[in-house]
C-alpha cells in the first residue's frame, strides 16, 4: 500500500545553481549529491521534513532526447510547473524572498482556499506560496 509521497523531480538547467537557489533562498538542505557513471542524483528537502525529497534533475535520460529538450525550452520561457509550498504567513514570506531578489509573478493574492503568490525560481519553474485556511467547495461559486 502506498503510505506517502517520497520523492518529486523538479527539472533544472544547471544542478549548483538550483541547489545554492533551494537552499540558500529557501532554505532547504541538500539531502544527497553523488554521481555514478556520469550521472549526478542531487536532492534537497526540507530540514523538519525527512520524508520529503526534491531532486534538481537535469533534463535527460530516462527521457528521450524529444522529452528532454521539451523540458529544457520550458524552463528557458519560464514555463516549466514546480511545486506548491505551504507557508505560515504568505505576506510575509513573500516580503522575505522579495529582499532576497526572487522573481514573483503574483503578489500574495485571497483565494477561496487561503493566500497565494507565484514566484520563480532560478531555473524557470513556478512555485506557488500557499497559506491555506479551510474551505468547501461553495467557497469556489
Amino acid at each position: 500500500m502506498i503510505t506517502n509521497v517520497s520523492l518529486v523531480t523538479v527539472y533544472c538547467k544547471d544542478q549548483d545553481e538550483a541547489r545554492d537557489f533551494y537552499v540558500d533562498v529557501l532554505g532547504f538542505v541538500t539531502r544527497t549529491d553523488v554521481t555514478l557513471d556520469g550521472y549526478r542524483w542531487l536532492t534537497v528537502g526540507l530540514p523538519d521534513r525527512p520524508e520529503l525529497e526534491i531532486t534538481l534533475m537535469k533534463p535527460g535520460p530516462p527521457l528521450d532526447e524529444e522529452g528532454a529538450d521539451f523540458h529544457r525550452r520550458q524552463l528557458d520561457k519560464g514555463q516549466a510547473g514546480g511545486l506548491g509550498l505551504a507557508v505560515d504567513d504568505c505576506r510575509k514570506t513573500y516580503e522575505e524572498l522579495t529582499a532576497k531578489g526572487v522573481t514573483f509573478l503574483q503578489e500574495p493574492a485571497e483565494r477561496p482556499y487561503g493566500i497565494e503568490a507565484v514566484m520563480r525560481d532560478n531555473q524557470g519553474n513556478w512555485l506557488v506560496l500557499v497559506e491555506p485556511r479551510r474551505f468547501t467547495p461553495e467557497d469556489f461559486a
